[in-house]
């Protein structure tokens, strides 16, 4: 072989050899554009996730931000029923108008409007350890009772159907 071809077939290698290099400088490129490219894209999915996670948290602290004030004040709507039953009980007749029934209408509204909602009355109905706690167990006084509610020491409410306090239940049992 003559040096001139030798010459053209190193060069030509050399050209070759560029040439590969040049793909695989491309190649990583490309593969570095879809990875970065990829990343984008994962982390833009996963900032929209926060603000949506951020927007239903925002949204639950605003319809429980007065948790704390109502729960101050469900024991002095309990003392107004109370007062209102021992009226009743002791044979007196409430009027409409009458003060203390007027103030707990009041109350018991404005506190609605603000998302207080009174549990159900849950008496004979099976416990329900969601909604109620018991404080205590007596006998069952019939057979179809057993497990069931009998009495209801304290009323539960809910403030925009979350339970803020759990009514306080009596419970008959199997013995």
């Amino acid at each position: 072989m003559s040096k001139k071809k030798k010459k053209k077939k190193v060069e030509e290698e050399k050209q070759d050899e560029q040439l590969q290099q040049k793909e695989i400088k491309e190649l990583t490129l490309e593969e570095k554009f879809t990875e970065l490219n990829d990343r984008h894209l994962r982390l833009h999915a996963e900032f929209e996730n926060f603000k949506r996670r951020t927007t239903k948290e925002r949204i639950a602290l605003y319809k429980t931000a007065g948790e704390d004030v109502l729960t101050t004040l469900l024991p002095i709507l309990d003392d107004f029923e109370r007062a209102i039953k021992a009226k009743t009980d002791a044979g007196e007749e409430l009027k409409e108008e009458e003060g203390v029934l007027l103030i707990y209408n009041k109350m018991k509204s404005s506190l609605e409007l603000k998302g207080l909602k009174a549990m159900d009355d849950a008496i004979g109905q099976e416990l329900n350890t969601d909604f109620h706690e018991a404080i205590t167990k007596i006998p069952a006084p019939s057979e179809d009772m057993r497990g069931k509610i009998i009495d209801i020491i304290e009323k539960g409410y809910f403030l925009n159907e979350k339970v803020i306090r759990y009514a306080k239940v009596v419970v008959a049992n199997n013995e």
